[in-house]
Order: structure tokens, then C-alpha cells, then sequence
């Protein structure tokens, strides 16, 4: 009894001391995985942005470079910030005010590239004058020359970057080679190399785009000599593997669902998935939506509000290995995985008020403010339920017995089907389903649809497909829109 009771003693005089040394050391104070020591805090004058636009792991840190809303050179709190093994908090003293949200491991010359800063493996940190005036989107490598680099520029510029003597080039305005409308506000967010050519992502949408008065986004490929338009709607993300089947992605959306793409085997191909918010739907409401491997080899894609995992895998000329994990309403403008964590930018906190104008757009949101979220990553599907709606159709002009896109059904719920049809003749409408992720088609159900007329179809509880299509019977206009709960 008395070895017993001195045994238990000793344990809770050594858990006081650890708890003591801890103490002593300062614990931070952290709420789900959310320290507030570590928030970056904007000032008061002009109130503006903080967010988060790049997170790397790299020289034993976590560098971080946050952003202002408009390149007005002021913005007291943001800028080059690095986290150590200790989770503390430090800017740096190379910093500048920006709007910056590029990131790219350069392999040839070991650096990384975060904003308009360069930094080497020891934490050197280099800033590249010819750059640090725009507000940058992306860093891409180049296609010819391993000692350079692409700059993408929000407004459209390109440029080409010596990463050893920061020699800055314009190459193009991507406004004016991408015929964009005029009077149309610039917003591009992203761009990729891989496969021999480099893509690039405007994601411009307003009203007029969804009344079908101007179509200004874009997503645009160049090989070197020539600039090719894919696709005259909003993108945000493009993304490529360099293992395994290598595809490339590039997220966007339209009125009637979040589009898909990706290149496999020389191919553009597209798919569609829900929205689980219509809040995304605009330029300035996408705050840089992602595609990161947080996993070795493995992805994470973050998309209108729901986070899905994403293989690098293609067999059968098709993607393979993507389900949703969970919805979320946080604004994530960047993640990466860091010391064994799941780390979440953010943008929490957004006054903003403009030097032309005395007024707040959002006056009740007091400081600019972000933070970060640390976890692992099966967090996540502690997270909402996945849910969404969307489809293949919104308003669109079909053609007789030519297939929709591909939409995404694996991993929801319950689901439901709504059909309208706005033509003058009756119209059957077959549904296929591809059970096996393989785009091997089966049909499913023949359904109905009455001139100017609606039906809906209640799919059983619990039935499971991975993609699933239509095919109208002759040509009109049709909306065909999918709910999953």
C-alpha cells in the first residue's frame, strides 16, 4: 500500500512539474486548433485586407505572406511573416505592403518564390523590384529557360523573372491577348506549367455575366508562340500533378454548376460538381480557392464552399479518386500541411474602406483581420456534411441525343432531380449513370418532360453512383439541376 501510494505521489508531483515547466515556457492559448497570438492584425488607416494568400513550408519555417486589398503601398500589419517549431510569430524585416497571393517551389535554383520575395534554404529573403508594384496571382515555371520564371498579375500582366539577377520583363497584358470585354474589371488568380504549356485562370463574373451580357472570364493555355482561349467563363485554380497519370486541373463555375477540367493524355476534358453556396458566385467572392497536396501524393481541392479529395491517378482516359469531404463557409485563400498539421489561411475580418470613399462597405466589422487553423487533415470530415446543388444544364440550348458533362454523384446523400423544359414539344430526358468512375455509361431512368413543362425524380435512399449524365431525345432549351443533401 505504501509503494502504491509513494508510486502515485511521485506521478503527480512529475505531472505538476511538466505542467510547471510548461508554464514557464508560456503555453499559447489556442481554441480548436486556432491560436490568436498567432493572427495577423491590419491597422486602422485606410482599414483594407489581412488575408492570407501563400502558406510554404520551407527552410525549417512556415512563411506566410499576407495581403492588402488594392496596391495603395500602406496597410500597417501585413506583408512576409515566418512561423518557427516554437509557433511564434515573426515578420520579417524584408517585408512590403501588397496584394500577393503566388507561390512556387523553384527546383533549379532551390528557392522559394512568395509574393515578390525569393528565399533560399537558409531563409535569405530577396525582394524583385520589377514585380513588387502588381498585385500577383501566381508563379509559373517557365517553359524553356530553367534560370527564369512567370509572374501572373491579377490585372493581366505577364511577366518573364531572372530568379538570379531579378531582370523583369513584361511579355504580355493577358487582357488584351484573351479579348477581354471592355469596361470588363480584371481578376486573374491562377496559373500552371506542365505538359508543355502554361494556363492561367481569370475568374471576372458579375451581373452581366450572369445575364449573359458579357462573358469575361477566362481559361486561356500558351505553348510559347500562341495564346488559346478554352473557355469564356470564371476560373479561380490551376493545378498539376507530377506523379502517376499527371493531370492537370483547373476549377470554375457558371450559372448552372462548378465546372471541372482536366487535361489527361493531350486532352481538355470537363466534369461538374454541386455548389454548396451561391455566396461564391462572384469576382471578388472567390478569395483564391485551391488545389494543394497535403498528403504525400496525395490532394486537397477546395471549391465553392466544399472540400474534396483528389487523386493523381488517371486510368481509362478519366479521373479517378474524387469524393467530397465536407462543406465549409471559412474564406481558405491558401492550406498546406507543416510539422505533421493541416494548416488553414484565412480572411476573417474585411472593413473595407476605400481611399476614394469615406464609407466602410462594411462598417460593423470593426479590425482587418486573419488567422490560421492548425489540425490534421481527417479533421476535416468532422467538418459540415457534404451537400450542394447544380447540374448540367441552366437555360441551355441542347441538341438531340448529345450527352451533358459528366456530374458528380459519389458521396452524398440523398438526391434529387429537377427537370424543366422551355422548348414547344415534349422532350424525354435519359438519365446514365457511370457506377464505376471509368465513363462507362449505363441508363439509369427515362424521364419525361412535358412542353414548357417540370418533373422531379427522387432517387432511392441511399443509391450511389460516381457520375451521372443526360441525354435530352431532341433539341431545346432545358434546365437540369441536381440536389444533394
Amino acid at each position: 500500500m505504501f509503494i502504491r501510494i509513494a508510486f502515485a505521489t511521485l506521478l503527480v508531483i512529475s505531472h505538476f512539474a511538466v505542467f510547471a515547466q510548461q508554464k514557464d515556457k508560456g503555453n499559447k492559448i489556442q481554441a480548436s486548433g486556432v491560436f490568436p497570438d498567432l493572427a495577423m492584425v491590419a491597422g486602422h488607416s485606410p482599414r483594407t485586407e489581412a488575408g492570407i494568400g501563400a502558406m510554404v513550408p520551407w527552410a525549417d519555417r512556415l512563411w506566410i505572406i499576407t495581403y492588402v486589398a488594392h496596391m495603395s503601398r500602406t496597410g500597417s500589419g501585413t506583408g512576409l511573416y515566418q512561423i518557427d517549431e516554437n509557433m511564434e510569430l515573426q515578420k520579417r524585416s524584408e517585408s512590403v505592403v501588397g496584394t500577393y497571393a503566388n507561390r512556387l517551389i523553384h527546383g533549379p535554383s532551390n528557392q522559394l518564390i512568395i509574393g515578390p520575395h525569393l528565399i533560399d534554404t537558409l531563409g535569405n529573403v530577396r525582394t524583385i523590384a520589377g514585380v513588387k508594384d502588381h498585385r500577383l496571382a501566381a508563379t509559373m515555371e517557365h517553359l524553356t529557360d530553367k534560370n527564369k520564371v512567370y509572374f501572373l498579375a491579377m490585372e493581366g500582366q505577364f511577366f518573364e523573372v531572372d530568379v538570379h539577377s531579378l531582370e523583369t520583363k513584361e511579355l504580355f497584358n493577358l487582357m488584351d491577348e484573351l479579348k477581354e470585354p471592355k469596361g470588363s474589371k480584371p481578376h486573374f488568380k491562377s496559373g500552371f506549367t506542365h505538359h508543355g504549356r502554361v494556363v492561367v485562370a481569370n475568374n471576372s463574373y458579375n451581373t452581366k455575366d450572369y445575364n449573359g451580357i458579357q462573358k469575361a472570364g477566362r481559361l486561356a493555355e500558351w505553348d510559347g508562340e500562341t495564346w488559346t482561349i478554352l473557355e469564356e467563363k470564371p476560373f479561380t485554380e490551376v493545378f498539376s500533378a507530377r506523379a502517376f497519370g499527371q493531370p492537370m486541373f483547373a476549377t470554375g463555375w457558371d450559372n448552372a454548376s462548378v465546372i471541372l477540367k482536366a487535361f489527361i493524355n493531350g486532352e481538355w476534358q470537363t466534369f461538374r460538381l454541386p455548389k454548396s453556396s451561391f455566396a461564391f458566385d462572384e469576382t471578388s467572392n472567390t478569395e483564391w480557392m485551391r488545389i494543394r497536396e497535403v498528403e504525400t501524393e496525395r490532394a486537397l481541392m477546395d471549391v465553392h464552399g466544399i472540400f474534396y479529395e483528389l487523386s493523381y491517378h488517371t486510368y481509362g482516359n478519366s479521373i479517378w479518386g474524387i469524393r467530397p469531404i465536407s462543406n465549409h463557409l471559412r474564406v481558405i485563400p491558401d492550406f498546406c500541411s507543416w510539422r505533421g498539421m493541416l494548416v488553414l489561411g484565412g480572411n476573417q475580418s474585411t472593413p473595407m474602406q476605400f481611399q476614394t470613399s469615406n464609407l466602410d462597405r462594411n462598417p460593423l466589422a470593426g479590425q482587418p483581420q486573419a488567422g490560421l487553423w492548425f489540425g490534421k487533415t481527417d479533421d476535416l470530415w468532422d467538418f459540415g456534411k457534404p451537400a450542394g446543388w447544380g447540374g448540367p444544364w441552366h437555360k441551355t440550348q441542347v441538341e438531340a441525343d448529345e450527352p451533358s458533362d459528366p456530374y458528380l454523384m459519389n458521396g452524398f446523400d440523398q438526391k434529387v432531380l429537377h427537370l424543366k423544359n422551355e422548348s414547344d414539344q415534349d422532350m424525354e430526358i435519359t438519365v446514365e449513370v457511370d457506377f464505376v468512375g471509368s465513363l462507362e455509361w449505363t441508363t439509369y431512368e427515362v424521364l419525361k418532360v412535358p412542353a414548357g413543362g417540370y418533373v422531379h425524380y427522387e432517387f432511392p435512399q441511399g443509391y450511389q453512383a460516381h457520375w451521372v449524365r443526360l441525354v435530352p431525345s431532341r433539341a431545346g432549351v432545358v434546365t437540369g439541376i441536381f440536389f444533394y443533401s
